[in-house]
């Protein structure tokens, strides 16, 4: 199973969105590194949900239910979009400065390549940013 972070300006796609909708496409990626990203996830990967620009949090967990298929909001159809179910909260949202701070997350692709909505995320950065977060949150 890999890990990946997704980014959404929580005015046009919040978390509470996605849990709401439950299982939504996540769709919109123009960025073709971005799109490589999708294209590689596969069924029961796990993404953490970052709100991007005013939060700049993760703030919840995101499982892949279908994997890479052309974008319907791409009229020419050259990128894709998967399917994210939500599934939990963070106990306590994991911020951007924070994230900064740790020296173990030094190489993580927000760091380094902060515009890209989509990036892969290594088993020990998606630990050690659980770890910060104090786990999930309880159902």
């Amino acid at each position: 199973m890999a890990h990946w972070l997704v980014k959404s300006e929580p005015g046009c796609w919040s978390w509470a969105d996605h849990v709401r909708n439950g299982v939504e496409r996540w769709d919109g990626v123009r960025n073709h590194q971005a799109a490589n990203s999708l294209k590689s996830m596969q069924i029961g990967d796990m993404a953490f949900f970052y709100h991007s620009v005013t939060e700049k949090r993760i703030v919840g967990t995101l499982e892949v239910v279908k994997e890479a298929y052309i974008d319907p909001t791409d009229a020419a159809g050259r990128f894709v979009c998967v399917d994210f179910a939500a599934r939990q909260a963070l106990a306590r949202p994991v911020s951007l400065a924070d994230i900064k701070t740790n020296p173990d997350l030094d190489g993580m692709w927000l760091l380094r390549q902060s515009r890209l909505s989509v990036t892969p995320i290594t088993e020990a950065q998606w630990d050690a940013i659980l770890a910060m977060a104090g786990g999930l949150a309880d159902d």
